[in-house]
């Protein structure tokens, strides 16, 4: 038996006016996804736990089939252990996020969490330098994928408020600076490293070509190592992970998963999908599972760009889901599990804790009567409903 779970990072969204009242998984084009719903096990799962935040880290680990409530500590300390970056026990993890910051109307506004989607190349330049000025005993910098990046506080704190930067697109900073115990630390961190980007050549070089500069750091997601079984001993198989993101890489790492890199994995609308695809197929051949991880559904709707979102939909259901149905046929015996892992609302331009559309597909060809296909609503329809969502893995394992 093979084991696949395909996920769309943010797929799930509201009704929009602008579909006339359709989410975009509606809208979109699915054929391989409403053919799975068809036949197989659809319903709604509650991946994000009451009282936690919705953040891709909380709900991948549900996927994965952790509980948050047991081993969830922060974001950064999964992706740093994708980056290969050992954490001590005193080790305080933080995201880092390349941002473009505008001074509007008297308030410094989070004009872009992305700096423009800076590229890697441009990342690393930056955060080298940050090192070489910043760095020290007590922080260190360290550069990663586009504008996503880590610092870690040796000896740090925890009790810290922070807000990722992509929930307050378009507003004022002010209000939702670092605040708690070694905030100021924090907060000069930030401040030093405006001053360090508004002198660097690329910021120029950047503004020149028409590109969103980096002028500033945002710290959030911080927390020290978890404590994880390995998948293997939790569920007895072995098994590898696909994704162009550290977090989830992070997740694979920590649960003893081989992570697979696929070149030209962008985790944008310019991934490549096809290789994505491919190396699932030929990850299954030595595993028993595969962890397939698709980003651009979530960029698109945290940049607010609805055609994006629904081309990025159509993509993954063609290329990912679509190849991944074909290829799997060859090893016989396989279950499917295809979903968001919460969703990310256009109109928000952020997470929210809403339970998300999944769909457990394990070889059937008739069809169940009743089932219009894969969205939010006909999921909703089944009155299937899987809580807490951890156990999703469960029955997709059918344990």
């Amino acid at each position: 038996m093979k084991y696949i779970v395909l996920l769309g990072d943010g797929m799930s969204d509201q009704p929009v006016g602008a579909l006339e009242g359709k989410t975009p998984l509606q809208a979109a084009k699915t054929p391989n996804m409403d053919f799975m719903a068809k036949r197989g096990t659809l319903g709604l799962a509650h991946t994000v736990p009451e009282g936690y935040a919705p953040g891709s880290d909380v709900a991948n680990l549900s996927m994965f089939g952790y509980n948050p409530v047991d081993c969830y500590t922060g974001r950064s300390p999964l992706e740093a252990a994708s980056m290969g970056v050992s954490l001590g026990p005193d080790d305080v993890a933080f995201r880092l996020n390349l941002v473009h910051l505008e001074a509007r109307g008297g308030k410094l506004i989070m004009e872009d969490y992305s700096a423009g989607h800076i590229s890697s190349a441009d990342g690393r330049e930056l955060v080298e330098d940050l090192q070489r000025q910043l760095g020290n005993e007590e922080f260190s910098f360290h550069p990663g994928v586009s504008y996503r990046h880590l610092m870690v506080w040796h000896g740090g704190r925890t009790q810290i408020k922070m807000t990722p930067p992509h929930d307050i697109s378009g507003q004022s900073v002010t209000e939702h600076m670092p605040s708690g115990e070694g905030a100021d630390k924090l907060i000069y961190l930030m401040n030093a490293s405006q001053m360090i980007f508004h002198n660097h050549p690329q910021y120029k070089r950047r503004a020149a070509a028409g590109e969103v500069p980096a002028n500033s750091i945002w710290l959030w997601g911080h927390g020290k190592a978890p404590a994880m079984g390995t998948f293997d001993a939790r569920f007895g198989l072995t098994g590898a992970v696909i994704s162009a993101v550290d977090l989830i890489k992070g997740i694979g790492v920590y649960a003893g998963l081989d992570i697979i890199n696929v070149p030209g994995a962008t985790g944008y609308l310019d991934t490549n999908f096809d290789g994505k695809a491919q190396a699932a197929i030929d990850a299954l051949k030595t595993h028993d599972f595969v962890f397939v991880h698709v980003e651009a559904p979530d960029e698109a709707s945290h940049s607010g760009k609805l055609a994006d979102k629904i081309k990025a939909i159509e993509l993954f259901d063609e290329k990912v889901v679509g190849a991944v149905l074909q290829g799997v046929k060859q090893f016989g015996d396989y279950r499917i599990l295809c979903a968001p892992d919460h969703p990310t609302p256009i109109a928000l331009m952020t997470h929210s804790s809403d339970p998300v559309p999944f769909v457990i597909y394990a070889g059937e060809e008739k069809e169940k009567a009743g089932v219009a296909g894969y969205d939010e609503i006909a999921a909703a329809a089944t009155g299937l409903k899987v809580e807490p969502g951890y156990r999703l893995m469960e029955m997709l394992l059918n344990r």
